[in-house]
């Protein structure tokens, strides 16, 4: 059977020993065995009873929502026709690679699910638009903003998990330094500038910090002030998140309270994407947004 992709490339070319976070590492694996699997005419089903298991542990493969074990692996891809022994040994190292630790795994008596995918989608992310309704973005979120905002929803958690959301939520923002970070656009209602979290001091200094955070290079911030009335996005909070890696398809992801929704068809995609950039429209210009912040704290 010919292993090849349409274009020529070899299977799992794509991928080298590259430094990446392990979740990122299984997304992207997992979609490299779904093109293979798809390229062999082999259904979920087919694929599954092959590894003993149903067809939505498949489909958690292909995503890389569940971790990959060695075995699974070898035996899909001797299903698929893939035998070249260079290519299976690649590739059981990067499996071996993708079931390490990442960062978060230190937080993890405390990370839901649900959220600890959101964290590999956005280490890997090339970049990353937002619309926010209530609070600021948890990328440009300052240490005593972040604890104000974790509080409320934890109410009797002790105070060490609450100081663990914290530095969790402030872990994130390590990208802001990468060599090529992300390129950033979040637009945010004017309610989030006005809603006074963890009182005056607290948003004064949450205020400054995002007019710093607005003249970094790969960052851009609006607002949507009161007076534009409604507006496209009124709905609630999202965020995009936009990969390099054909792979890695671009996601929706909408928080709720105690879970998350994340979307990737394109049809969903290609509606979010319109609606933010409607609402970037709508909303003021980056250099009038600095301003904006600028007035809203010396009202503050």
């Amino acid at each position: 059977m010919n292993t090849e992709e349409p274009d020529g490339e070899q299977p799992f070319s794509g991928l080298d020993d590259t430094p990446v976070e392990a979740t990122v590492l299984r997304m992207m694996l997992g979609g490299q065995l779904r093109r293979l699997r798809e390229a062999a005419g082999i259904t979920p089903e087919q694929a599954g009873f092959e590894i003993r298991a149903s067809r939505s542990k498949v489909s958690r493969l292909e995503t890389g929502r569940v971790g990959l074990k060695g075995r699974d692996v070898q035996d899909l891809l001797t299903l698929y026709g893939v035998t070249d022994e260079d290519v299976l040994e690649k590739v059981l190292a990067l499996v071996r690679q993708s079931n390490t630790p990442d960062w978060w795994a230190k937080y993890n008596d405390i990370l839901p699910g649900w959220f600890e995918a959101y964290l590999g989608l956005e280490s890997a992310a090339s970049t990353i638009r937002s619309f926010e309704i209530q609070f600021v973005h948890g990328l440009f979120q300052t240490e005593d903003y972040a604890r104000a905002v974790t509080r409320p929803g934890r109410k009797g958690a002790p105070a060490g998990e609450i100081e663990d959301w914290v530095r969790l939520r402030l872990s994130r923002q390590a990208l802001h330094a990468r060599q090529k970070p992300p390129r950033i656009w979040s637009v945010m209602d004017e309610a989030v500038l006005r809603r006074p979290v963890g009182g005056a001091a607290v948003m004064r200094a949450q205020l400054r910090h995002l007019i710093e955070a607005a003249a970094m290079p790969h960052v851009t911030l609006q607002v949507v002030p009161f007076s534009r009335g409604r507006h496209a996005a009124e709905s609630g909070s999202f965020t995009v998140l936009r990969f390099e890696e054909r792979d890695l398809p671009d996601v929706v992801y909408l928080e709720q309270l105690t879970g998350a929704i994340y979307l990737d068809q394109r049809s969903d995609v290609e509606q979010y994407l319109e609606v933010v950039d409607e609402v970037s429209g709508e909303a003021l210009t980056p250099d009038d947004t600095t301003r904006f912040i600028e007035q809203v704290a010396r009202e503050t």
